[in-house]
């Protein structure tokens, strides 16, 4: 009756090595570090790159524990913060020299100390959340009224294309404040305009003004426009941002709208404020130009340009000579996605432009067919060639930019047309910084406290229900760990609200287990042997046990659903805690007493605590 079958014990420890395995790379900890990325194309992180910094730092008599190298770039991990602080100069120094362009960003990070062989195996540590770990906060303000007036720009210029293709005559079109206005002589023009712009622009509102010799159109965008506008130039904001924050090396960085024209960014982890700040604080500008066919090619970077022309690296970091005049700027670039080339199947990348954009691509691709052109991203006085390509025939408004390696250089390239510059531009309205020694501090508390609860729990029971308290207590033991290990696994990101969603599943389990104990005595008084009390005890309370925690799980979820930000962290830790809970005084819990009482032909009596027990009269 209370033998459970192979299966289950499998299934017992299974779960228990894996909670274990999961949960090992927390004790760990973090370690100050020096974090080194590519700041661009042109320059490369690789093994020569590590080789230099170990050098550079043997050299300044700066100790480190260990220096690896994986995908974010190279990371220096030292013994404390004092060496990292001067590691991290000396570093920028070595690789950014004073009067030159830097190529890599040095920042400051907390990284995990998780041995390679359980990060093999996939067994990472949970990602902290600002509170615990330390890092940066900011509270951008996006300047909504700049994106407005760019669009209003925008349509200006696409409106004089419009009416010099009709042949439609006017005395002037600017933009006045919220509204662009055009001046016309006569009433038959301003009739033909009508008949040129109604259709053609739906998201302005027309009308007439003036009379005599001076008559007027006036138009303005309509609310539904300005919205639009407005959540775009938003969300872009947030895609560039995103982009920028991976040179920091955060790890689950947080970028969300708050309210309709703000943006918050943390940064977990990140220590360098400035160096934060300064990324995220950055404008970049795309532009288009011809490539000089005229001369030939530079040798290497040191050759002397010819006038008129500019020395830029390309992505695979040669050089090239490109004409200082500006085809175009990246703010004619209305979108850029990533595809395939229909002949040659190879990646590519689809430009759409507006009609201003259009109609000048055109013109110089007409007169420059067979020759290369290229697109610069130009980013705190740096330019590089994200693309050089050939014109291979007259371009319009789309067109495709092919010789992509991969469809991840595609994808790339897609991401810096669309999102290399801001829509709008950005103040920063707040900024915190936590440091990681109240982080530190933080998770001491949190630590203690579930400890503390735990300990509490564990005498009580022990005291209350003997045997079966200490095995309630070792399926509680157990449910931490799985959950643990199941955040882990999952890679979420804890924070102090998710800590407090741990010591409530705490609680929560042991009251399963209460149930059950309580069951299996009242058995007992009922006159059952103590083999059908156990049996029937969890039995009869496990769907007591179902009904509380499914409830418990429709709160969880309807936090997750509607709340934000840390109450999105506790219902997270406190679903997952059901479902650890329930495991571990349901499966755990028997496990552990079968594996005690199961083996015994006959059992006189149970170790539960102070019970009135009569066998019933067979």
């Amino acid at each position: 009756m209370n033998k459970y079958p192979l299966w289950k014990n499998a299934l017992v420890v299974l779960a228990l090595v894996l909670g274990m395995l999961y949960t090992l790379p927390n004790f760990y900890g973090q370690s100050p570090a020096v974090q080194i990325s590519a700041q661009g194309t042109a320059a490369r992180v690789d093994s020569t790159l590590e080789a230099r910094v170990e050098q550079v730092l043997h050299e300044s008599g700066l100790a480190y524990t260990r220096v690896t190298l994986d995908d974010s770039g190279i990371k220096v991990r030292f013994a404390d913060t004092d060496s990292q602080l001067k590691a991290r100069d000396v570093v920028d120094r070595a690789l950014n020299p004073e009067g030159q362009q830097p190529g890599y960003v040095v920042a400051l990070n907390l990284v995990p100390n998780s041995p390679h062989w359980l990060t093999s195996l996939g067994a990472l540590p949970m990602y902290l959340g600002l509170d615990l770990s330390g890092g940066v906060h900011f509270l951008l303000q996006v300047d909504m009224q700049a994106a407005l007036t760019k669009r209003l720009d925008g349509y200006a210029s696409e409106m004089r294309a419009t009416l010099r293709d009709k042949r439609v005559y006017y005395d002037g079109i600017a933009r006045d404040g919220s509204r662009i206005t055009l001046h016309f002589r006569d009433e038959a023009a301003r009739t033909a305009a009508h008949h040129a712009l109604d259709d053609a622009y739906r998201d302005l509102i027309f009308r007439d003004e003036g009379a005599g010799t001076d008559l007027l159109i006036t138009a303005a965008l309509k609310q539904e426009a300005v919205t639009a506008i407005q959540d775009q130039a938003l969300k872009q904001n947030i895609l560039a941002l995103r982009n920028r924050v991976n040179e920091l090396g955060a790890k689950e960085p947080i970028i969300q709208q708050q309210g309709a024209d703000r943006i918050i960014v943390q940064l977990p982890g990140v220590q360098d404020t400035a160096k934060a700040k300064d990324i995220i604080g950055r404008t970049a500008t795309l532009e288009i130009r011809l490539v000089d066919e005229d001369h030939p090619g530079p040798a290497s970077v040191h050759d002397v340009p010819p006038f008129g022309d500019d020395l830029v690296l390309e992505r695979n970091g040669l050089p090239v000579f490109v004409k200082k005049q500006v085809v175009l700027t990246g703010d004619v670039i209305t979108d850029a996605g990533a595809g395939f080339d229909s002949q040659t199947n190879r990646p590519s990348v689809n430009i759409s432009m507006d009609s201003k954009g259009a109609r000048i691509i055109r013109e110089v691709s007409r007169e420059n067919l067979k020759k290369r052109m290229a697109i610069l991203l130009i980013e705190k006085g740096r330019t590089e060639a994200i693309s050089v390509a050939t014109i291979q025939d007259e371009l319009g408004a789309r067109f495709q930019i092919t010789g992509l390696r991969n469809p991840k250089e595609a994808n790339d390239l897609a991401l810096l047309l669309r999102a290399g510059a801001l829509a709008a531009p950005m103040d920063f309205i707040e900024e915190r910084t936590v440091g990681p020694s109240l982080g530190a501090e933080n998770i001491s508390r949190g630590f203690h406290s579930t400890w503390i609860g735990f300990t509490a729990i564990a005498v009580f029971m022990i005291a209350y229900y003997l045997l079966f308290g200490v095995i309630s207590v070792a399926s509680l033991g157990i449910n931490v760990l799985l959950l643990v290990g199941l955040l882990s696994l999952l890679q979420a990101t804890l924070t102090l609200p998710g800590m407090a969603g741990i010591a409530l599943t705490v609680g929560m389990a042991i009251d399963a287990n209460v149930l059950i104990n309580e069951r299996i005595r009242e058995e007992l008084r009922n006159g059952n042997s103590p083999g059908a009390a156990i049996h029937a005890g969890y039995d009869r309370a496990f769907g007591t046990i179902l009904d509380s925690n499914v409830t418990t799980g429709i709160a969880g979820i309807a936090l997750f659903a509607f709340g934000s930000g840390p109450v999105k962290g506790f219902a997270v830790v406190l679903v997952l805690g059901i479902l650890t809970s329930m495991f571990s005084a349901v499966i755990v819990s028997r496990s552990l007493v079968n594996l005690i009482y199961g083996s015994r032909r006959k059992i006189e009596k149970l170790s539960i605590g102070n019970v009135d027990w009569h066998q019933k009269p067979r």
